[in-house]
């Protein structure tokens, strides 16, 4: 049982309640910016490698196809990240989960411009996935949380949106970066940034409300959330979570209760294959462009690259709308 669980104060505050149905505050909207970026960063250093790709093929001259598992294991890694990123928020809190996934990745990006072979370059690249994975389920709780219920599609779609952003961003930094001062620069530019802004939203990005209303020592943070959202919240207000739906347990196996059964099996395997063709088009697209059949030079394969996320973009925004 929980700290707000042991409230008897009659009057205790819902705090996810309160804020489902009240405005969508200016506040709240900075702070779904403020998610956004973190998730921009992730599809920004996510689709670096890809564009600097045929930068090494030239550089270290190795076969195409050697690459090809150096490219591949950065999902491997970001499959595991999401994983254990989801965990850990829901232990440890959502704000330190997806600042500490961004630093993670941001580091590890980094460092892939002091790498001098492709094993090294995978290994890497493997470690940053773990935080590339970890950053979206807390980011998309965080946005999620932060917003009334009725605006909540469009506001966890923006924040998941910032990937094929990051990635448009991603081919025209490469496009401009890798010709003018090479491929290292381009790695420490988006490692560099990422550390920067998680030590900046670590000042001032506010936890999760939810979490905070668990846990009876940090009542006060968020009454100060609540406030900056418009509401009026006296000092010694008490807060408590709604429960669980009667009769099922926590965690993964309320995903499997009657009829969600089959729900969640269906929305898995879209998921799967609709991020498969993703990710083919992402690690493949600025190789096979500069291979020479095909004779694309490396800035404008990465600018193909943004062009395609750029669509994504457009999609994901339309189809918020839709569902909104």
């Amino acid at each position: 049982m929980t700290d707000a669980n042991r409230s008897t104060n009659a009057g205790a505050i819902d705090a996810t309640e309160l804020l489902d149905r009240s405005p969508w505050t200016a506040y709240q909207k900075l702070l779904i910016l403020a998610t956004a970026l973190t998730i921009v960063l992730d599809g920004v250093d996510n689709q670096l490698l890809p564009n600097a790709v045929p930068t090494l093929i030239q550089e270290w001259g190795r076969p195409r196809r050697e690459f090809t598992d150096a490219l591949a294991i950065g999902p491997f890694g970001m499959m595991l990240g999401g994983l254990l990123g989801g965990v850990l928020g829901d232990r440890w809190g959502r704000r330190p989960a997806l600042l500490g996934s961004v630093l993670i990745f941001g580091a590890f990006t980094a460092a892939l411009a002091f790498v001098n072979s492709i094993e090294a370059l995978a290994a890497v690249r493997f470690l940053a996935g773990l935080g590339l994975g970890g950053a979206m389920p807390n980011a998309a709780t965080l946005a999620s949380e932060y917003v009334p219920a009725r605006s909540r599609p469009l506001a966890v779609t923006l924040t998941i949106v910032a990937i094929p952003l990051g990635g448009a961003l991603a081919g025209e930094l490469a496009a401009i970066v890798i010709p003018a001062w090479g491929w290292r620069m381009l790695f420490a530019t988006g490692g560099l940034t990422s550390m920067a802004l998680a030590a900046l939203l670590w000042l001032w990005l506010p936890e999760s409300p939810s979490f905070l209303a668990r846990h009876r020592t940090r009542w006060p943070q968020l009454i100060h959330v609540l406030r900056r959202a418009g509401h009026e919240i006296p000092d010694d207000a008490a807060f408590v979570i709604r429960e669980q739906i009667p009769g099922t347990r926590g965690g993964l196996t309320r995903l499997f209760v009657g009829s969600m059964a089959r729900d969640t099996i269906g929305i898995w395997v879209a998921f799967f294959f609709g991020l498969m063709t993703y990710y083919v088009v992402v690690l493949l697209l600025p190789a096979l462009l500069t291979a020479p059949d095909v004779g694309f030079s490396q800035p404008t394969a990465s600018r193909a690259l943004a062009m395609w996320n750029y669509g994504g973009v457009v999609a994901a925004v339309l189809g918020a709308v839709a569902m909104q």
